[in-house]
């Protein structure tokens, strides 16, 4: 998996997601989706977030908050050890960017190709591509993803093109099918973008869940929705990865991030 996702970007990971966990990821946000308007998410950018992010898709986050299936996501085995293998060697640990359910309506258009780096890489220019890998992204499937409902596209082997801020959006791009429990696991500097949902009934459903080196802001702010003490019967990945411990570097030198000092009982009154 490793040799395909270094050769070409990224890779598609069959039943990577256990089928009774997607059962219940699907269940409830599409039970949640109900209440969103599409078009609603605009990635905190106003209009031009809402061109990004389409006019007739549905977009959520903080979903440990809907259903505690996402815990068990977040302890997947497979993705956690392609994400350890991607990213450890460029950090002491990692924690969650975006994870995001993803429902593309019928008769939208495809989404402009773009990489899911792009929020740190403008920076990094003089390097490219030869700069280290900060973020992996996966797209599940919650049901059967096609080409025409709106799978995700790639173009394979740009996150080696010499020019980084080169879009070449008529780019040869290939769709990402996924069956229920599929992942297309992908790199941050390939890329991709939603394709367009050719029919006029039907829904595209599927769930984005990328991480983050621990030294970089992730997108959306997750230790927020959890109060202190709420995640302490989960395990520490998911703990860590929500940002409710703090970031060792070790191996890697750097001092400890994101710390939170308690005050003494007798100063809390």
């Amino acid at each position: 998996m490793l040799e395909a996702f270094d050769a070409d970007g990224g890779v598609i990971v069959e039943g990577m997601v256990p089928r009774d966990t997607v059962d219940e990821l699907f269940g409830a946000a599409t039970a949640y989706a109900e209440g969103v308007k599409p078009g609603a998410a605009d990635q905190g950018m106003g209009e031009e977030g809402r061109f990004f992010v389409g006019a007739n898709t549905i977009r959520f986050s903080s979903l440990g908050r809907i259903t505690p299936a996402y815990f068990d996501l977040l302890d997947n085995e497979v993705y956690a050890t392609l994400a350890d293998a991607v990213l450890l060697p460029n950090c002491g640990s990692y924690w969650v960017n975006t994870a995001q359910v993803m429902f593309i309506g019928p008769g939208e258009s495809a989404q402009v190709l773009h990489r899911d780096a792009d929020n740190w890489f403008q920076h990094v220019e003089p390097t490219w591509p030869d700069t280290p890998e900060v973020t992996i992204s996966a797209m599940i499937g919650l049901e059967e993803v096609t080409e025409e409902l709106g799978a995700t596209r790639v173009v394979p082997g740009s996150h080696r093109w010499p020019e980084l801020n080169v879009y070449e959006f008529d780019a040869e791009s290939v769709p990402a099918e996924l069956a229920p429990g599929d992942a297309f696991v992908y790199s941050g500097k390939v890329l991709h973008g939603g394709g367009a949902n050719l029919t006029v009934d039907r829904w595209r459903r599927a769930l984005h869940l990328s991480f983050v080196v621990g030294w970089l802001t992730p997108e959306e702010a997750n230790a927020l929705d959890y109060k202190p003490g709420e995640l302490d019967d989960r395990s520490p990945r998911v703990q860590r990865l929500l940002g409710h411990r703090s970031y060792d570097p070790r191996p890697h030198v750097g001092g400890g991030l994101w710390l939170r000092h308690v005050r003494p009982i007798e100063d809390q009154a």
